[in-house]
């Protein structure tokens, strides 16, 4: 079994070279693809599902590099009865009351439709970041599940953290170990200033018992730092490496806004993976992401966001004008460097059958000699209109194959409802 897509124009995501042929994809994870122009003696396994690509273009399928499936029924909640005039509020007053309000339909609901969004944006691969700290068993693997009913595929950690009680991280670390035993996964902390040292020795000496990494917040607001000196006498770079966490060419460092020249020099020496969220950046004022001295391990995330990879890359380039230093082709590097993490750290599920179809009616040339100068300024999501993961068609025609989106959004907006009931109830004791 597999999908021939005939007509196409394959783009090369690695090169940006174009190649007008039919594409064969094979079926499967980690399956292979191959390009058919000038193999005459190629036969076609028996059932192979052909699609006309005429005018369009393949390329490989996006991943995003930092996500957090909890916030999606956020849309529209309820705003907060006290004021947010800093990160710290914006923590306690917003996130930290939603996700105490959480249980496990709510979890599946987020899920859900966080990968049906993912999915129609033509992200066929997710790093989350989880938070429910009143639902912590079982979390990972409904997600999981959620993921895998839609066709995302996904590397997942639950946010560990003692804000809420140093049984509760532990709840989240027992979590992380109960999900790994059958999963792929990553041990996850919310960011240094909510995890004292016995926890995050914990989370390290649990990723290398894993053979993991550690997935972390790091200097996203100046606050991150301003705790860590002021408690532990260092900064938050400083902490984490002395207690290993960057020994790990798994480990993910969000945000990285708030360093100094040390701490950066510690990072790009290190084999660990950067993610620039710009979009939560701005929303949450707390600076903005420069990349000076911290090497070339760097990728894209959304922080939660949305799910929509390509408008993360063009905002990165647009930002990065005024904000940061690099050339013409290194927001799209960063937007494709998730590949790199996950294939040099044998993640599965990102493999090269994962391909997006775009029906993009450009107005002028496109070609490999101006492919950034359309992805920039042209591209949107809007032109995916067939998405293929892990060999399987889970969007045709810009329809989702795998579930029922109708069920999905009524679930979701039920659970909705009841999460924001639960947060009203919070919000009416402040």
């Amino acid at each position: 079994m597999g999908i021939l897509l005939k007509n196409a124009t394959f783009i090369d995501y690695r090169t940006s070279n174009f190649v007008e042929t039919d594409v064969f994809v094979e079926e499967g994870v980690g399956g292979k693809i191959t390009l058919l122009s000038g193999k005459k003696d190629f036969v076609l396994p028996e059932g192979t599902k052909v699609v006309d690509c005429r005018g369009m273009y393949v390329t490989k399928a996006l991943a995003c590099g930092h996500h957090h499936v909890y916030s999606a029924l956020s849309r529209g909640m309820p705003a907060s009865p006290k004021p947010m005039n800093n990160f710290y509020q914006v923590l306690e007053y917003l996130w930290w009351t939603l996700d105490k309000c959480l249980d496990r339909d709510m979890i599946e609901a987020s899920a859900l439709v966080t990968a049906l969004s993912c999915a129609y944006n033509g992200v066929t691969f997710v790093i989350d970041h989880h938070a429910s700290p009143f639902a912590v068993e079982g979390s990972l693997q409904t997600i999981a599940t959620a993921f895998e009913k839609v066709g995302v595929s996904h590397l997942l950690c639950y946010e560990v953290t003692d804000r809420d009680g140093h049984d509760i991280a532990l709840k989240g670390l027992a979590e992380t170990g109960d999900f790994m035993q059958k999963n792929q996964g990553l041990v996850g902390l919310h960011a240094a200033f909510t995890v004292e040292d016995e926890t995050l020795k914990l989370a390290v000496d649990l990723a290398a018992k894993l053979n993991s990494g550690i997935h972390v917040h790091v200097a996203e607001d100046k606050y991150d730092q301003d705790y860590s000196i002021e408690k532990y006498g260092k900064r938050v770079v400083n902490r984490l490496h002395e207690a290993g966490a960057l020994s790990f060419p798994k480990t993910i460092l969000g945000h990285c806004i708030h360093l100094d020249t040390a701490e950066r020099e510690l990072i790009q020496k290190s084999p660990v993976y950067v993610v620039q969220n710009i979009e939560s950046n701005l929303n949450n004022k707390v600076g903005q992401f420069n990349s000076e001295g911290l090497g070339k391990n760097l990728m894209l995330g959304t922080d939660g966001m949305h799910s929509d990879m390509v408008r993360s890359a063009q905002n990165t380039f647009f930002a990065g004008k005024n904000y940061d230093s690099f050339g013409f082709d290194e927001p799209y590097r960063r937007l494709r460097n998730v590949h790199n993490y996950v294939e040099s750290n044998g993640f599965t599920g990102d493999g090269d059958n994962n391909l997006i179809v775009l029906d993009y009616p450009s107005p002028s040339p496109f070609n490999g000699d101006n492919f950034l100068g359309h992805f920039y300024f042209g591209m949107e999501s809007k032109y995916v209109k067939h998405v293929i993961s892990d060999g399987k068609m889970i969007v045709a025609d810009k329809k989702i194959q795998t579930v029922n989106e109708a069920e999905i959004l009524a679930f979701a907006k039920e659970q909705a409802q009841r999460l924001w009931d639960r947060i009203n109830d919070r919000y009416s004791k402040f």
